[in-house]
């Protein structure tokens, strides 16, 4: 029984080695595939050559684009009954002139016996000469390439392109099975679209009336953004009097106009919860900034203008450890976002400790002293990050962080804002903790609402401002560290940008107030976002003029309420 099992294990052994040398591999059926193809290409008869261009669009293969971009161009050659690329050629000292022969489908030289490379006079080369229509033919191919294609992004892109003016009829067909049948919902939407745009183009109203109304219609139903330039193009036409006759006109302006409103209100909604969402990152970014803000100010009474320069040097920490990881695009390497977390919150912390040992301790209950001693310093900070590393940085997102979430057509959630305001809904958790459950926090909360009795009882008053100071300054740099994501590094970038409105955020929400920063931050984040893109008239609001409404706007919150969203409690509760 042992020797009959062995025999079968070992014939089945045989059989499937046996296979495996008698059966190529696909990759390889593929490659000979397209050389068979490609070798068409220089056939005599034109409708072999349209078929092999088409063929070779068919399999989905990237390389097949380069070939086609070389045949359009006239580069492809045949010798020796072979189809071979030539793209460089170099005259001897006679003046002969010489091809350095490249394989068509790898790229890469050819080479002789003897490993030594092609190199033959242009003469033996016969050319493959190109017509206007199979050039036009093989620049269309190229996109039909990619319809093909198992990746789910370059099929997308391939029926995006292919529904752009002028359309690409041969792409007709594939673009049907593809939005009857395809397994991604977003690539059937594409191609639909596309589809919808080639007949479009290839339908009139003077002509085809009834159908091509009935295209307007269903782009208009899709809430199409790429049809909407055609749609406003013709229906200027026709507000200008375009020649139909009466009815027909009517009718036509009528659809025109609804598909038109169809798709602005639609980019409408969907341009709003786009600024919403834009609004909250930013808005979590503030409310990072003025967390430190509103405690130390509502700890110590201390005007911190340098606050923002902290933010800077988060940021800057964050480029170190990018460089430390040698993290590029080409090269990526995303655990040195992970790691510069900690380095951003712990290089900013010792900085604001150092302020405060050497600065700011010496002007408590000063507070306009403390503002010009830490604008200063803020000052001097910006000119020693300018001195060592420019006026400008780039920092990589990590690949995690690239791209985006599509919540709904044409809305578009990108990762890296939604990782902003996770990271600040975490911080908020732990400062609630930190000063609700912890020895530290309950020393922090004594010494602000009444300093002399925590003397009284124990508490070194001196070491607990130190060490708030100094997590106050590290929730800034962590808030250098977020932007790094979703905006420019420079060494002005705090004081430009989010010094002025941190302390918007602190004076709106409450001095010292936990909520009332949360809820100030993401109120004025989102109006700023909500008011750039207003439009009174002609007029677009735009960035600077949005901080200038949001700024009357706080200047009128603040006449009813001085206080804020929640009044402030401990010693500032009297100022």
């Amino acid at each position: 029984m042992q020797r009959v099992t062995l025999f079968y294990l070992i014939a089945l052994l045989f059989t499937s080695f046996s296979l495996s040398l008698a059966l190529p591999s696909s990759a390889q059926s593929s490659d000979e595939f397209i050389r068979a193809e490609v070798r068409n290409l220089a056939d005599e008869s034109r409708s072999i050559r349209k078929a092999a261009v088409m063929a070779l669009a068919k399999t989905g293969d990237m390389r097949v684009e380069a070939i086609l971009e070389s045949f359009k161009l006239g580069e492809l050659y045949l010798w020796s009954d072979v189809v071979v690329l030539c793209k460089e050629t170099f005259e001897d000292d006679d003046y002969n002139e010489f091809c350095r022969l490249v394989d068509v489908l790898t790229g890469e030289p050819m080479l002789d016996a003897g490993g030594k490379r092609y190199e033959i006079p242009i003469e033996e080369l016969e050319e493959i000469s190109v017509s206007r229509a199979e050039r036009k033919l093989a620049n269309n191919a190229k996109f039909l390439v990619r319809l093909s294609s198992p990746d789910n992004e370059i099929r997308m892109s391939g029926a995006k392109k292919c529904g752009d003016p002028p359309g690409i009829i041969e792409s007709v067909p594939q673009l049907e099975q593809m939005s009857a049948h395809d397994s991604v919902k977003k690539i059937r939407y594409i191609a639909k679209e596309s589809l919808l745009l080639i007949r479009l183009n290839q339908t009139s109203l003077e002509k085809d009336a009834e159908p091509h109304l009935a295209i307007v219609s269903e782009l208009g139903n899709m809430k199409s953004m790429r049809g909407l330039p055609r749609l406003q193009e013709t229906y200027h036409e026709l507000s200008a009097g375009l020649a139909l006759p009466e009815a027909t006109e009517e009718e036509a302006t009528n659809t025109y106009k609804f598909a038109i409103d169809q798709i602005n209100g639609y980019q409408s909604f969907v341009g709003g919860i786009g600024n919403i969402f834009r609004g909250l990152s930013l808005g979590s970014v503030l409310i990072l900034m003025a967390l430190g803000l509103a405690i130390t100010f509502g700890l110590m009474g201390v005007i911190n203008m340098a606050h923002g320069e902290l933010m800077m040097i988060g940021a800057y920490a964050t480029f170190e450890m990018q460089r430390v990881f040698g993290h590029t695009p080409d090269n990526p390497s995303d655990l040195y976002y992970v790691a510069a977390l900690p380095v951003a919150f712990l290089t900013a912390a010792f900085v604001g400790y150092l302020i405060e040992i050497s600065v700011v301790r010496h002007l408590y209950r000063r507070p306009l002293e403390s503002l010009l001693a830490t604008w200063g310093i803020g000052l001097i900070l910006i000119q020693v990050v300018r001195i060592r590393y420019g006026d400008n940085i780039g920092v990589n997102a990590p690949t995690w962080a690239r791209g985006g979430l599509e919540v709904m057509q044409d809305l578009i959630v990108p990762y890296s804002r939604c990782f902003i305001i996770v990271l600040c809904g975490l911080c908020v958790l732990l400062i609630y903790y930190l000063m609700n459950h912890t020895k530290l926090g309950l020393r922090m909360r004594a010494t602000m609402q009444n300093r002399n009795m925590a003397n009284s009882v124990g508490v070194n008053t001196q070491r607990v401002d130190r060490y708030t100071f100094a997590f106050g300054s590290g929730i800034a740099g962590v808030a250098g560290y977020a932007w790094t994501l979703i905006g420019g590094v420079t060494p002005d970038m705090g004081q430009t940008n989010f010094i002025i409105d941190s302390f918007l955020v602190v004076v709106t929400g409450g001095v010292g107030e936990l909520i009332g920063v949360i809820c100030a931050g993401l109120g004025i984040g989102v109006l700023t976002k909500v008011i750039e893109p207003m439009t009174i008239g002609p007029f677009v609001v735009g960035a600077i003029w949005a901080k200038i409404l949001l700024l009357l706007i706080i200047v009128g919150f603040i006449q009813f309420k001085p206080a804020g969203l929640f009044s402030p409690k401990g010693r500032l509760s009297d100022v």
